[in-house]
């Protein structure tokens, strides 16, 4: 596997003509050099190395080893997987055996053979190689649980990190979100995520049945427990036991029923109508909303202690308009689904239409999404969907995507951090340039030019 990471070499030594020699005997990789614990930072992060050679005497105190440690465990924090070769003195090999012991991947010393640290170097990025490799080849054998779910909005990218994160766990997790933001997509992935992927995945839609047969379909009933009760029927707690269940609009739940799901939440027993044996239940609650639960507890409407019980963990899904480059994203990806349907592989969105599809708010967020463009992929005459056959409104003519010159957004966008990061550190130059990544003199020159004192 051939990347720019895989062959991105770092050398880290504050001595200039050590440095041009150790550059000089390593020429053969992509190499780019720092003197100091902050330029090595801020290397770190624009050349995202592979492998990294360094001195473990740095300014300003070049005699100590203490600006090299700090410097090494903050390239592992940004890194872990990045490959540290540490150079050292003749009589240093207690600092050397400390480096590894932090995590560095060998060291050598100093004065060094170039045919040896070569050698040192080249081994470095081929295990880096072979590991990338790896976790490649075991992403591809193991399918994403979140891969029903596209998105590129970093608050979205969150929210699916957090859902990896919980999956391990058997807390209950809360889903809070508009309707049409994919929280039944969410859930379903936090199913297969979890141990429990094995088992049933089961949801029921708390506002969709009637309230005197919602508490049968919960909790079932046995034969003759009401007219009609036939046979002994399990509820869905019982049918998703060893799995998930999952309660979208838990908010419409009626009150009367609150108190047993919070009791069978306490005991994780159940009673079906009509028994009188409890029955232990092993499930995962997943719990779904766009209503505000701590406002209807409030009003008396929700159970303030059945709140506390669903809510141990509780993710907020940000609505499709506050998702930046989503709205775009998943009306291609909707062309080509339903084009594939209708036989017409080739069709595409119009520049207008996806301006207007980008600008326009979209209150039924993804599913209002998905009925437009399958409206308009059957309604278009030609290949390209144009904005009439999308049928919203067309954008403002100062929309924000009018302009997608990237310099000026870049400007805009590094002066904001950099009044920003100056504020967080009082106006503190070098603190500043830290908090940024970049070095002292680059800082210097983008105010200058952004033009800031």
């Amino acid at each position: 596997m051939s990347t720019d990471k895989a062959r991105a070499l770092l050398i880290v030594e504050d001595d200039l003509a050590l440095q041009k020699q150790i550059k000089w005997s390593l020429d053969r990789f992509e190499s780019v050099t720092a003197h100091d614990r902050e330029s090595a930072l801020v290397q770190m992060r624009r050349s995202n190395p592979a492998v990294v050679t360094m001195d473990l005497g740095l300014p300003p105190d070049a005699d100590s080893v203490s600006e090299g440690f700090k410097l090494l465990e903050q390239m592992l924090a940004i890194d872990p997987d990045v490959k540290v070769i540490v150079l050292t003195g003749q009589n240093d090999q207690a600092n050397a055996l400390r480096a590894v012991a932090l995590g560095a991947y060998d060291f050598f010393a100093k004065p060094f053979e170039p045919e040896l640290l070569n050698l040192t170097v080249e081994r470095a990025f081929r295990l880096a190689e072979l590991q990338a490799e790896n976790k490649r080849l075991q992403s591809m054998q193991q399918p994403d649980a979140l891969s029903g779910l596209m998105t590129r909005d970093p608050g979205m990218l969150k929210v699916c990190r957090t859902i990896e994160k919980v999956a391990t766990s058997n807390a209950t997790v809360m889903l809070l979100g508009e309707s049409g933001t994919g929280k039944e997509v969410l859930a379903r992935g936090l199913h297969q995520a979890s141990q429990r992927k094995g088992g049933k995945f089961i949801a029921i839609n708390c506002a969709a049945i009637p309230e005197n047969l919602l508490e049968s379909e919960l909790f079932g009933y046995e034969k003759g427990a009401f007219t009609g009760a036939a046979k002994m029927t399990l509820g869905k707690i019982e049918t998703a036991n060893g799995g998930t269940l999952m309660l979208d609009e838990i908010g419409d739940l009626p009150f009367s029923l609150q108190a047993k799901l919070l009791r069978f939440l306490q005991e994780r027993t159940i009673e079906r109508l009509g028994g009188r044996q409890e029955i232990p239940v092993d499930v995962r609650i997943v719990c779904a909303t766009h209503q505000d639960l701590k406002a209807l507890s409030k009003e008396s409407r929700f159970r303030e202690d059945l709140y506390y019980r669903l809510a141990e963990i509780v993710i907020n899904i940000p609505p499709l308009r506050e998702r930046v480059g989503d709205p775009a994203l998943l009306a291609h990806a909707f062309v080509r689904r339903f084009a594939q349907e209708q036989n017409r592989s080739t069709m595409h969105l119009s520049e207008d239409a996806v301006r207007a599809i980008e600008s326009h708010p979209w209150p039924g967020n993804i599913r209002e999404l998905e009925n437009c463009i399958k409206r308009a992929t059957i309604m278009a005459d030609s290949n390209q969907i144009t904005l009439e056959e999308v049928g919203l409104a067309p954008p403002p003519a100062n929309d924000n995507f009018a302009s997608l010159d990237l310099r000026a957004i870049r400007d805009v966008a590094e002066k904001r951090a950099i009044i920003a990061a100056l504020g967080r550190v009082n106006g503190n130059i070098v603190k500043a340039a830290e908090l940024l990544g970049v070095s002292r003199p680059t800082l210097y020159d983008l105010m200058h030019r952004l033009g800031l004192k």
